[in-house]
């Protein structure tokens, strides 16, 4: 099928994903109010085959080191799924599956499906990574970008309200240090863990409430941006496929799920 945009439907909730543009949600309405930030870089890109910073763009598998491009000097960031064209293996009404093979700069080869799923009041977004050659270390992850205000004469700015165990101690080189800290007041660009699974609450005051949870435990939460804050749940911290290895084999894929789910206040 084509890599032509998608509109998902349900209720008074309207989503577009972009095939052609990295695999993202560029778009998410609820009763024809733009949630997300818009723009050919923005939305909600999928995170894969890594999240966020790798040291140096390297990575280490058994005694052989992977050099990655260095898309965020002196680090590779966000995968490489976010900057190719997918392909889209089915559609309906509500719900769109699509897929992308994975191939250089990443060493190795498998096969990236997400699905998108709408209903009246939520959007689940599911993600697999599968292999069936080598086994190779990978993460899975979500960027989205939320708008700061949803306009309007007396709109207010985004609340963001979680409750992590901890905070990823962030050094000078914004990847973290290997050190957990307790959780410090923003503004964020950091990572938080979460072992009962992610839970962030953003509010928009007299508007919109929307939470984002997933089973995963590891969650950046991103809000040095005027324009838009960004809540990205993940398998992994930043720097992950160096410290907290995640296997893809062909018996075992990598598999990771989010809801945002909104209420109108």
């Amino acid at each position: 099928m084509s890599d032509e945009d998608i509109t998902l439907t349900a209720g008074d909730a309207e989503v577009t994903v972009r095939p052609g543009n990295g695999g993202r949600v560029s778009g998410l309405r609820v009763g024809g109010v733009e949630l997300l930030r818009q723009g050919d870089r923005f939305g909600c890109f999928p995170m894969v085959p890594w999240c966020g910073r790798t040291r140096d763009g390297r990575f280490r598998d058994g005694a052989t080191v992977r050099q990655l491009p260095l898309n965020a000097p002196p680090h590779a960031i966000h995968g490489t799924a976010r900057d190719a064209a997918w392909r889209t293996a089915r559609k309906s009404t509500d719900e769109a599956v699509l897929t992308y093979d994975l191939v250089e700069p990443w060493p190795y080869p498998g096969r990236v499906t997400q699905q998108f799923t709408l209903g009246e009041d939520a959007l689940t977004l599911t993600m697999a990574v599968e292999t069936y050659e080598s086994s190779f270390p990978a993460q899975i992850g979500w960027h989205p970008w939320f708008n700061r205000s949803l306009g309007g004469a007396d709109a207010q700015d985004v609340r963001l309200d979680f409750t992590a165990a901890w905070q990823e101690e962030r050094g000078d080189d914004h990847l973290p240090t290997g050190n957990r800290v307790d959780p410090r007041p923003g503004p964020w660009d950091d990572c938080f863990g979460m072992p009962d699974g992610v839970d962030v609450t953003l509010t928009w005051p007299g508007q919109l409430e929307l939470k984002v949870t997933s089973r995963e435990e590891w969650v950046v939460v991103y809000d040095e941006q005027r324009e838009a804050v960004c809540v990205e749940p993940q398998t992994g911290p930043p720097n992950g496929l160096n410290t907290h290895l995640r296997l893809v084999t062909p018996l075992e894929p990598l598999e990771a799920t989010t809801t945002w789910t909104w209420r109108r206040l």
